[in-house]
């Protein structure tokens, strides 16, 4: 089960990670292990990378993102192969990457002489960066009957799935509403009628890619290792301005 149809998929440059994910999952698909124990591996990835970010092992800490970023792609392909998808995983996912990406944020603060005030800002810039690129891709997947575990309005607790219990996905959605609750009412105020118009074509879906979380840790993680730390959050401020052409962009085609 793709999460899009073979004639609508588009280069995905957030998604590099896809083809070793693709390789892990096999690899696990007889094994003990859940998508949920994938996830708790992407966890520690993360928490393995920012750890290395605040004692300058940078080089390190840039490897672990990028492993983040595949286990991340992984839960999610493993669910797929098995073809247990589930509405716990995908939340866990969702809240899992935002309290990684404050943490990173933080520890990116930590080691430079950004304000917290431009730290905050610049997280917020690529929760709302993801929101977006989350937002157009799900409808996609939902026009074109792909995966369907995301919805485009996540207004109300879903069923769980069979071999879920309805208790974790009740307590994971309600997690999610709070972390990303603001940044979804905010895109979808800034593009209501993107779901009912004509959807965004395969190269706009390209452009806005760079906005997913996977694209996002490896620009911080070759920033790291190319001495640009510095430059990181005022990047990701400047970075979000994007936003707004791409909307704009759908809107005129």
């Amino acid at each position: 089960m793709s999460k899009l149809p073979a004639s609508h998929k588009f280069i995905d440059l957030s998604d590099y990670g896809r083809p070793i994910a693709k390789v892990i999952s096999l690899s696990l698909k007889e094994s003990i292990f859940t998508p949920i124990h994938v996830t708790i591996g992407f966890i520690i990835a993360g928490l393995l990378a920012v750890l290395f970010i605040i004692n300058d092992f940078y080089w390190l800490a840039a490897i672990f993102l990028v492993i983040k970023s595949i286990l991340d792609a992984a839960d999610g392909e493993l669910a797929r192969i098995r073809k247990t998808p589930s509405y716990t995983g995908r939340y866990l996912d969702s809240v899992a990457d935002i309290l990684l990406n404050a943490i990173i944020f933080i520890s990116l603060w930590f080691i430079t002489n950004a304000s917290i005030m431009n730290t905050i800002i610049a997280f917020l810039g690529i929760q709302l960066q993801g929101t977006l690129y989350n937002y157009y891709y799900v409808i996609l997947r939902n026009h074109f009957n792909g995966d369907s575990t995301s919805r485009v309005f996540e207004y109300s607790t879903p069923i769980a799935m069979k071999g879920e219990k309805q208790k974790n996905v009740n307590v994971l959605f309600g997690l999610y509403k709070i972390f990303y609750g603001g940044f979804d009412k905010i895109i979808y105020n800034l593009d209501k009628h993107a779901s009912h118009e004509k959807v965004p074509p395969k190269w706009l879906m390209t452009a806005i890619s760079t906005f997913g979380l996977g694209f996002q840790l490896l620009i911080i993680a070759f920033m790291l290792i190319t001495g640009l730390k510095e430059y990181i959050i005022p990047f990701f401020i400047g970075y979000s301005l994007l936003i707004f052409i791409f909307i704009a962009i759908r809107k005129l085609l």
